[in-house]
Parts: C-alpha cells; sequence; structure tokens
C-alpha cells in the first residue's frame, strides 16, 4: 500500500541554512514528502524526482514566478501538485505558507503553518515592502489566520509572538525541530582543541559583534584560544575589520557543509550563540546548531533570547547571558575553559537532554500524529 503524499513548501528550495526542512522531510515514515516552492536556489540539495518549482531558471521562468506570488497564477504547477493527491500541504514560514495559500485553496488541501523565527518576529513596519514575499504576507495575512488549519511554532517564545499577532489560540501547537541523535555525537578519538565555535549567518540577530568582544577578553586571559566563524552574510565584511582590530586569533570559514561543521563541533571545546534582538525586531526561532552542538556533546554559551533557553538549560547544559552582554558571554565562556570538571558536566548533560526532547525520530513521530489527525478528520 502506498504512502499518502504530503506537500512541503518552501518559496526558496533550499538555502544551506535550511537543514531542518529537508531533515523534516526525509524522516518521514508514513507520508511520502514532495518539495514545492517558487524556485531554486544554490544550498541544499533534494530529490529530483520530489521536487517541483514554479520558476524553472530562465526568462520566462521569472515573470512565472511573480504571477504566482503576486496572483498565486501558476496553472502548470496546479496540475503537478494535484497528481501527486497530496492530503495536506505543510508551509515552511509564515512567508512562504502566503504564497502557499492559493494553491490550497484551490486544490481543497488542508494548510499547516510552520513558524520558526523572524515570519514572526519581525515588525511589519520595518520589513512590508522589503520583498514581493513580504508585501504578500501581510496582504493575506488575514485570510491566513482564517484559513489555515494549524499552526506550528518552533518554540513557546514564537507560540507567544503569533498570539500577539492575533493568530487563533486554539490553532497553534509547538513542535520542536529534531535532530538524529544517531548521526550527532562525539567521537571520543578526536582531541578537542582551543576553539570557541560560532555557526550562523553574519546578521545583526547573530549578535557576532558581542562575540568578538567577548572573545578580546578571553584571548587576554587564554591566548591560544582560537575564534572560528562558520557562516556568510551582509555583516562579514564589517565583523572581519572588528576581528582583525581586536583579535590575534580567528578564522572566518564561510558556509561550510554540513559534515564540515560537524567536525567543527566535534574539535571545538565551546560554541557560542551570541544571538539578540534585531533592530527590525528578527529573532530565532530555536536555532538548531544549538541542539546539535550539544547532541555533540560541546557545551554551549548563549544568550537569554526567544526559544534559546528551551533548549540550553542554564547552569546545567550552559550557559546564557543577558542579550549583547558581552562581558557576560566573556565570564561563562572562561569558566568553562578553566573548569574541566564543569565541561564534562555540561557535555554529558547536554547531550542526555538533547537526546530526550529533539530526537528527530520521536520529533517525525508526533509531526505524522499531526498529519494523520488534519488530514482524515
Amino acid at each position: 500500500m502506498s504512502k499518502p503524499s504530503v506537500v512541503i513548501f518552501n518559496s526558496h528550495l533550499l538555502p544551506p541554512s535550511q537543514t531542518f526542512v529537508r531533515n523534516l522531510g526525509e524522516k518521514l515514515q508514513n507520508f511520502t514528502p514532495y518539495y514545492v516552492g517558487s524556485r531554486y536556489v544554490k544550498g541544499l540539495t533534494l530529490p529530483k524526482e520530489k521536487t517541483l518549482v514554479v520558476n524553472q531558471g530562465d526568462f520566462r521562468g521569472k515573470a512565472e514566478e511573480s504571477l504566482f506570488k503576486i496572483f498565486g497564477f501558476a496553472p502548470k504547477l496546479y496540475r503537478e501538485v494535484k497528481q501527486l493527491n497530496p492530503v495536506l500541504i505543510h508551509a515552511q514560514f509564515g512567508l512562504s505558507a502566503s504564497l502557499a495559500l492559493p494553491l490550497a485553496q484551490t486544490l481543497k488541501l488542508p494548510l499547516l503553518v510552520h513558524f520558526r523565527g523572524a515570519d514572526a518576529t519581525q515588525q511589519e513596519d520595518y520589513v512590508r515592502y522589503s520583498s514581493i514575499n513580504h508585501w504578500v504576507y501581510y496582504h493575506r495575512c488575514k485570510n491566513l489566520k482564517a484559513e489555515a488549519r494549524l499552526f506550528i511554532a518552533v518554540s513557546k517564545f514564537i507560540r507567544e509572538k503569533l498570539l500577539e499577532q492575533g493568530f487563533p489560540n486554539e490553532k497553534i501547537i509547538v513542535n520542536y525541530d529534531g535532530i538524529d541523535t544517531n548521526k550527532f555525537q562525539p567521537d571520543a578519538l578526536v582531541s578537542r582543541e582551543p576553539v570557541v565555535l560560532f555557526v550562523g549567518r553574519l546578521v545583526e540577530k547573530k549578535g557576532c559583534k558581542y562575540l568578538i568582544q567577548a572573545m578580546a577578553k578571553v584571548q587576554s586571559v587564554f591566548p591560544d584560544v582560537e575564534l572560528v566563524l562558520i557562516g556568510d552574510g551582509p555583516l562579514r565584511k564589517s565583523l572581519e575589520e572588528q576581528a582583525s582590530k581586536l583579535l590575534h586569533r580567528y578564522q572566518f570559514l564561510g558556509i561550510q557543509p554540513p559534515d564540515v561543521v560537524q567536525s567543527w563541533m566535534n574539535r571545538a571545546q565551546l560554541l557560542v550563540a551570541s544571538s539578540v534582538t534585531a533592530t527590525n525586531g528578527d529573532s530565532e526561532g530555536l536555532p538548531t546548531v544549538i541542539v546539535e552542538a550539544q547532541a555533540m556533546g560541546l557545551p554551549v554559551v548563549s544568550t537569554i533570547h526567544a526559544g534559546i533557553p528551551e533548549a540550553v538549560i542554564h547552569g546545567k547544559t550552559g550557559f546564557l547571558a543577558p542579550e549583547r552582554d558581552f562581558e557576560g558571554l566573556a565570564k561563562y565562556i572562561l569558566c568553562l575553559l578553566e573548569d574541566s570538571t564543569l565541561w564534562q558536566l555540561f557535555s554529558f548533560k547536554g547531550q542526555e537532554h538533547i537526546r530526550a526532547n529533539f530526537d528527530s525520530f520521536k520529533q517525525a513521530k508526533v509531526l505524522e500524529k499531526i498529519y494523520q489527525e488534519v488530514s482524515f478528520s
């Protein structure tokens, strides 16, 4: 008996930072995922036979993408999706959900919407006209609230943000993203190095300028400790200039494939996620890298921000400083560099916490139960 199909809808398929979208689909056991979006982007690969986009990359494709976004007009895509006979559409991010809404309405399919961070936290006054996707989202938001079957928040923090914006309480649930805890395990044969690791986009909400300030204090005590930053973004040049003035051991490695990131998680002594609320309100949901690091036995120093305290238990699996408190970050980094017994305790407790609460197979079962209830009710 064939498994029922579900559409995993994401406007761009698939940015390198969105491993959680691919992981979500590939962990399904009782449903067959198909990935549908506006266009392809350079990044993570998806099964070609299970991927459909409006824009095939030529001039005509760009026009078709615009028609789809603004008017919901994409007859070829609608026919292709209908042939899959899906039981529901699961949109990733609020912006993508607004693009998927006409598709769900036309095909009479239940629409589930996954809110993950900026889509639930950015202030409308700052971003409404920043892109077509944002304009469409705010134009269709009222209908989205009324017609979507369910809203899935990646953290309790994101759920509260949705409630503040008038999303119906009875339609919102919290479901943490999971990771493959069989894959993310430390290799005891690899020695830890004096490295503080950062993984993420180089944008305002990641707070990297405060991390660099903190590392200047750390290196004044431990000169051999190196800061390694994996990721890219619009702030890279300014951050490199700041690091060149304040630090003497650092590397900017740019975007790296998941296996390289995991290798650094196995080598480093600490992961620091210095997240802050951006000027436009943009916040994290619950960064996957924090979950992956703890599963790898890598203690985390982070901030009291968004859903992070739901994954990092202060004083038990890691440390949390207030946003923008670089002195607090430095204090906690030094604490774990100086105390090997505490480091070992946090390493063990972090792995234990992630296996119990963020295992992707467990979370996939929860999601599939939701799929069952929504599609066959």
